[in-house]
C-alpha cells in the first residue's frame, strides 16, 4: 500500500509513550485477556515481523503466540535473516518491512536504532529490548504488581543492582505513575542520568548505595543478573563489585510483610538472588514471566489491532 494510504500509527519504544490513562487502560486490557475475558482477534489477517539481534527466549516465545492468539502471524527475523546483519540502513529495512507487515518488533542493542526503525517505518514499532531500555518486561511487573498487591499507588518498589535497561524502564515507569523507587546500584553501575534527572523531578525516585535501605519498607523487591548478555566478559569484575547486593532471606526480611519478589530472568540463583527467595512463597517471577505475554497482546491490540486505549 503507498505511504499516502496509510493511517497514522503508533509506536511503542519507552513507558512515557502511553499517558497515565492509557497504560490503566493498557492494563485493565491486559487483566482481561489474563483472565480469557477478552476473545477478539483484532490482528486477524495481519502479520507481525520480530527481528532479533539478541537471542532471546520469553520476548520470542510471548510475541508469537500472543500473535497467534489475537489472530495474526508473526515472522521470526535474526540477524541472518534480515539485510540489516549484513550493512542495509535501518530506514531501508524500515521500508521495505513496512510494505510487506502491519507491525515491527524489535529487539536489539542501540536504542538509537529503535528510534530510526520507527521514524521511517510506516507501520507500529514495538521496543522489544535494547540496551537502554526494557518497556515491556516493566509493564509486565507492574501488571504482576497489580494482579497481587492491588496497584502500586501509596507502594515503594526497591530495584537492587545494575542500573541497566530493567532499572532504566522502572524509572520510566516511576516518572509517568508517581509511586515510590529506590534504586541501589554500586558505585559506577548507576542508571542513565538523563532518566534519573527527568524522574528525581517529581521526588518519588532516589538513588542509593545501600541495598539494604532500598529494600527496607519496600512492598516490591526487585533485581536482575549482574552481568547482562554482552557483558559476560565483565563477569568477576561484577562479583566483586556486587558484592552484598544479593537479595537473600535477610534482605526480603527488610521488606514489608507483605512484599513480592520480581525478576525479569534468566536468573542466576547464587549471584544476585538465593534460591530460597527466587523458589519462594514471596516470589512472583512466574506470574511476572507469563504477564508479559498478556500484556504485549495489549499492546499489539491497541498500536496494531486499533483496539482503543480510552
Amino acid at each position: 500500500m503507498p505511504a499516502s494510504q496509510r493511517l497514522r500509527h503508533r509506536d511503542f519504544l519507552a513507558i512515557p509513550d502511553f499517558s497515565v490513562a492509557e497504560l490503566h487502560a493498557l492494563f485493565d486490557l491486559a487483566d482481561r485477556m489474563r483472565t480469557g475475558r477478552y476473545t477478539a482477534k483484532p490482528l486477524a489477517g495481519k502479520t507481525l515481523a520480530m527481528i532479533f539481534m539478541k537471542a532471546s527466549t520469553r520476548t520470542r516465545v510471548s510475541f508469537e503466540v500472543g500473535t497467534y492468539q489475537l489472530g495474526g502471524h508473526a515472522l521470526f527475523l535474526s540477524p541472518r535473516d534480515v539485510q540489516l546483519g549484513r550493512g542495509e540502513p535501518i530506514a531501508d529495512t524500515a521500508r521495505v518491512l513496512s510494505r510487506y507487515v502491519d507491525g515491527i518488533m524489535i529487539r536489539t542493542f542501540a536504542h538509537q536504532d529503535v528510534e530510526e526503525l520507527a521514524r521511517c517505518a510506516e507501520v507500529p514499532v514495538i521496543n522489544g529490548l535494547t540496551d537502554l531500555l526494557h518497556p515491556c518486561q516493566v509493564l509486565a511487573d507492574l501488571l504482576t504488581v497489580r494482579q497481587h498487591l492491588g496497584g502500586w499507588d501509596g507502594k515503594k518498589v526497591a530495584w537492587i543492582g545494575d542500573g541497566n535497561n530493567m532499572a532504566n524502564s522502572w524509572i520510566n515507569a516511576a516518572y509517568r505513575l508517581g509511586f515510590e523507587l529506590v534504586l541501589a546500584c554500586p558505585e559506577g553501575y548507576e542508571p542513565a542520568d538523563h532518566l534519573l534527572d527527568r524522574a528525581r523531578e517529581g521526588g518519588r525516585v532516589r538513588l542509593v548505595r545501600d541495598p539494604a535501605e532500598a529494600a527496607s519498607g519496600a512492598h516490591v523487591v526487585n533485581t536482575d543478573v549482574w552481568a547482562s548478555m554482552g557483558q559476560e566478559e565483565e563477569q568477576r569484575k561484577r562479583e566483586h563489585d556486587f558484592a552484598g547486593y544479593t537479595v537473600d532471606r535477610a534482605m526480603m526480611a527488610r521488606a514489608a510483610q507483605d512484599a513480592i519478589f520480581l525478576h525479569c530472568l534468566p536468573a542466576h540463583r547464587g549471584e544476585e538472588v538465593t534460591s530460597d527467595v527466587i523458589d519462594g512463597a514471596q516470589s512472583r517471577v512466574w506470574d511476572e514471566a507469563e504477564n508479559r505475554l498478556h500484556v504485549q497482546k495489549a499492546i499489539m491490540a491497541a498500536l496494531i489491532g486499533g483496539e482503543p486505549l480510552a
